[in-house]
């Protein structure tokens, strides 16, 4: 398979070591100093959400699927689900790659569908991340925040985050009522479960079309 990459950070050269050892073809790197739109059969991005929203009209234009785990775009999704659904586009579009992360969210769903029947309890989200991560908070505790209430869970649930250092990320979801308390937590270890996950989901989407989440890939 032949794969873009667009954004050029950590992540991205994470991608392009990872793929050439698991077999794919990088045709192209994308970023401010590179302009490689090369054919291809997926991109995956990871830039920033400026960039995303400004190459979106290139992957329409070359009917190119696309991984995007840049996150802070959110506002703009539905737009670019128009455009997706216009082009015949395949996207798996997810705040966060991890596989480990997207299992956790599927406990998190469960956990808050029993604990909303009950009311002695409420929720908080906890998260912390190295200190040049952009977004706070994270897209990842925004994600659980959503799954939560889907799940079922109307009280108020409080989110929190700490920017230091070099942490890969660390979430946690908590449930207290005045006798216990029960937390969940997943802490990233290296930044390859979110390669790892990026590219699986890219194998995944080629020749599909509609906009799917990393939970979809996992359900396959």
């Amino acid at each position: 398979m032949k794969i873009l990459i667009v954004g050029y950070g950590k992540m991205g050269r994470l991608i392009d070591q990872l793929a050439t050892e698991q077999g794919f073809e990088v045709v192209g790197r994308v970023n401010r100093e590179r302009n490689e739109w090369n054919r291809a059969d997926v991109a995956i991005d990871f830039s920033t959400a400026e960039a995303l929203i400004a190459n979106f009209g290139q992957y329409a234009e070359r009917k190119l699927h696309v991984v995007i785990g840049t996150t802070g775009w959110s506002e703009h999704e539905s737009r670019l689900r128009t455009e997706a659904e216009h082009a015949g586009l395949g996207v798996v579009a997810a705040p966060n790659f991890s596989i480990g992360v997207n299992l956790f969210q599927m406990v998190v769903a469960e956990a808050a569908r029993l604990l909303q029947a009950q009311p002695q309890y409420g929720a908080w989200i906890y998260e912390a991340h190295h200190a040049a991560k952009r977004d706070a908070p994270s897209g990842t505790a925004l994600m659980l925040r959503n799954t939560m209430t889907q799940a079922g869970f109307n009280r108020a649930i409080d989110v929190s985050f700490t920017r230091a250092g070099s942490i890969s990320g660390i979430h946690t979801v908590g449930f207290d009522s005045p006798s216990d308390t029960i937390e969940l937590t997943h802490t990233a270890k290296d930044r390859k479960a979110f390669a790892q996950g990026a590219l699986l989901a890219a194998n995944w989407v080629a020749g599909k079309t509609g906009w799917y989440s990393m939970r979809d890939v996992l359900k396959q």
